[in-house]
């Protein structure tokens, strides 16, 4: 496990700020945000579909705290770049939206770095100002909208207006206290997250923050490395994750949404028996109790300054290619590699109740499970 000091050069201009947003293309938009609101502790925030003059794309924005989701669906049949990306990926994630400060300036730069930008600069302004927008390509499907607030003081941003409804249950519900997105993760098919990784230092000018590969993220049957990526003043942290060969094939306020209904992966038991006598010895204090951990099947890692305490939701779709995680950090900048292992072998043991864990045999061929 590698962490960096080295920053690279300050951008002469062009600051990252953080997340802005995080828009899912799904099938379902309505129904898609009423999950998260209900689940995972989301209210409604903004609406822009029919009624508001949008004749071609329906969005639902939920909100909890700092985190904010956009869910869009396609309202006419025929809309072939929606279609397909349901048809490639089912629901999951097209853009993750950063704010930043002069975009024209960032997209120029990359631009001349060689990134495929998908759409120039342009100005979208309501009665409560004007917002710049840009979007640029990254790995795979996924985009990367720049937004450029100039005195914005919307809800949203422009062309949203309040929601036509608002749930009477949710207020009702237990409060999920999830405050921001600490990080999002592109998972890559194998050999490809270091190109990823270095397209992100090339064209936006991050840097590695950390990174460990699959010699300590392990089991049996899976293995993976990660680089993860961050813009200079380091808000913004995108993990690129790979899988490494295996023996098997592998797809890469807790109490309060457990309550709600939400699911999430199971830990072995064992996994709290080495945790008790690895921190006999360590130099951090766990202040929660063990006991009450080991009940909610929060995991924790730590080093030598601090730990942080890590759970992971079961997939929230149908297809398994979205999960979530919710994390407590406690001066430890670290994203969990001493709990892999176990998250391997609870994703295992999920894959093999579904019948999606294939073993490799040695000829080279695969077998299920």
């Amino acid at each position: 496990m590698t962490s960096y000091t080295d920053k690279g050069e300050k951008p002469q201009r062009g600051r990252f700020i953080h997340f802005h947003s995080i828009t899912f293309w799904v099938g379902n938009a309505k129904q898609a945000a009423s999950y998260y609101c209900n689940k995972l502790g989301f209210e409604e925030l903004a609406y822009r579909g029919l009624e508001t003059g949008s004749r071609e794309v329906v969005s639902h924005v939920v909100k909890q705290d700092k985190i904010m989701f956009v869910f869009s669906s396609a309202l006419n049949p025929g809309n072939e770049e929606m279609g397909e990306h349901l048809v490639k990926h089912g629901d999951g994630v097209k853009d993750v939206a950063f704010e930043v400060e002069d975009c024209d300036f960032i997209v120029q730069k990359a631009k001349e770095r060689g990134a495929v930008v998908v759409k120039e600069p342009w100005v979208e302004q309501d009665k409560f100002g004007k917002v710049k927008f840009a979007v640029i390509q990254t790995y795979g499907d996924t985009t990367h909208t720049l937004i450029e607030k100039l005195n914005y003081k919307g809800l949203f941003l422009p062309g949203y207006q309040p929601p036509l409804f608002k749930d009477p249950l949710l207020p009702k519900l237990p409060s999920a206290k999830l405050s921001f997105v600490d990080h999002v993760v592109g998972n890559q098919p194998d050999l490809q997250m270091v190109p990823v990784a270095d397209w992100y230092q090339k064209n936006l000018l991050f840097h590695r923050f950390w990174s460990v590969d699959d010699k300590q993220l392990h089991t049996e049957f899976s293995a993976l490395r990660s680089i993860v990526v961050t813009n200079y003043e380091e808000t913004i942290k995108m993990p690129i994750n790979e899988p490494a060969p295996g023996k098997k094939k592998s797809q890469i306020q807790i109490t309060n949404l457990k309550q709600r209904g939400m699911q999430f992966m199971d830990v072995p038991s064992s996994y709290y028996q080495v945790l008790r006598e690895r921190l006999k010895t360590a130099k951090i204090k766990v202040k929660e109790n063990i006991d009450k951990l080991a009940e909610l099947k929060i995991l924790v890692d730590f080093d030598e300054k601090g730990y942080l305490l890590q759970i992971f939701t079961k997939p929230v779709q149908d297809r398994p290619t979205v999960f979530l995680e919710v994390i407590q950090r406690h001066n430890h900048q670290g994203f969990g590699a001493g709990n892999f292992k176990s998250l391997f072998e609870a994703i295992e043991m999920d894959q093999d109740a579904r019948g999606n864990l294939t073993v490799l045999e040695p000829n080279g061929e695969t077998k299920m499970m």
